[in-house]
Parts: structure tokens; sequence; C-alpha cells
């Protein structure tokens, strides 16, 4: 196992993450507080919502760094 296919896992990982985050999202800032008891995870609405944009964030900088990195051939084969 190279890097080159762990670094292709986890950029496979963050893009469907990224799918699934941002469906979850709310075009009315609902999020995920609009799914029954997920929202019991947080204390409020409010910090399910914050978390899931630093997700989301987070995920994003991953996903594009990494179509970066490896569609520049940056990494030894």
């Amino acid at each position: 196992m190279t890097i080159n296919n762990v670094l292709e896992a986890i950029w496979a990982f963050s893009a469907v993450g990224l799918i699934v985050l941002v469906l979850l999202h709310s075009p009315k800032g609902d999020g995920i507080g609009a799914i029954g008891g997920q929202a019991q995870l947080f204390s409020s609405t409010k910090s399910a919502e914050n978390t899931l944009n630093r997700v989301t964030w987070a995920l994003t900088v991953i996903f594009l760094g990494l179509t970066v990195v490896l569609s520049a051939g940056w990494l030894p084969k």
C-alpha cells in the first residue's frame, strides 16, 4: 500500500463525507436539528449547525488540497 493509495482513500472518504454533510444542511438554517434524535447529541441546534459548518469546511479543505496534490503528480509512483 503506497502513500498514493492512502491519500486516494482519504480523498474518496472526504468526497462522500462532503456529499452527506451538504445534504444535512438545511436552507433555513435548521440543518441537523431537523433530524429527530440526532440533535440531542449537541447542546442546542445552533451548536449543531456550527459543528456541521466546521466539519464541512474541514472536509472541503482536505478534499480540495488532496485534489491538487493527487492531480499534479507531486507524489512518487
